[in-house]
């Protein structure tokens, strides 16, 4: 197991290949199908409120019930990826295949795609720490900055190369 802890550097990521068994630590952001888009038109109007180098996002809602990661090939949440890559996110953790398009994409901004299994109660004992950070009209959906510790994952987009 590889420990990584937010920010991530790309130093950090130079130190991974595909399949490596991570655990992840520090601050993590949340977002899925609300959230992501509107997250990706305040990058384009340069209105972000905090900054998301060397950031790590969870493509999951937050409940009272737990966190585990939705299916990142949705169209609202795939579509963001590389502009959020782009801005400085190094590591989207989520689940399901993405196109070769965002796969070139993540290879361009040195990011990586990590798969995490969707076992709720699991990840949701990771989390010590959380707080609505922007769109909290959007319930569970809104966006969280976590602070976690030791989220498990696979790294499974890197350097254009997929598992």
């Amino acid at each position: 197991m590889k420990n990584l802890t937010t920010p991530i550097k790309n130093k950090d990521l130079k130190k991974l290949t595909l399949g490596d068994k991570i655990s992840i630590s520090g601050t993590i952001y949340t977002g899925r199908d609300a959230a992501l888009p509107k997250l990706v038109r305040l990058i384009e109007k340069d209105e972000m409120p905090f900054d998301l180098n060397g950031s790590a996002i969870m493509h999951t809602a937050f409940s009272e019930a737990g966190i585990a990661p939705t299916t990142s090939s949705k169209k609202e949440i795939e579509s963001s990826i590389c502009p959020l890559s782009k801005a400085g996110v190094k590591i989207h953790i989520g689940k399901g295949m993405l196109s070769e398009n965002t796969i070139n994409c993540l290879k361009e901004n040195n990011s990586i795609f990590v798969i995490t299994p969707p076992v709720a109660a699991l990840l949701t004992s990771k989390v010590y720490k959380k707080e609505c950070v922007l769109f909290e009209n959007e319930g569970m959906e809104a966006m969280f900055k976590l602070k976690v510790k030791d989220i498990p994952g696979i790294v499974a987009i890197q350097d254009g190369k997929k598992i």
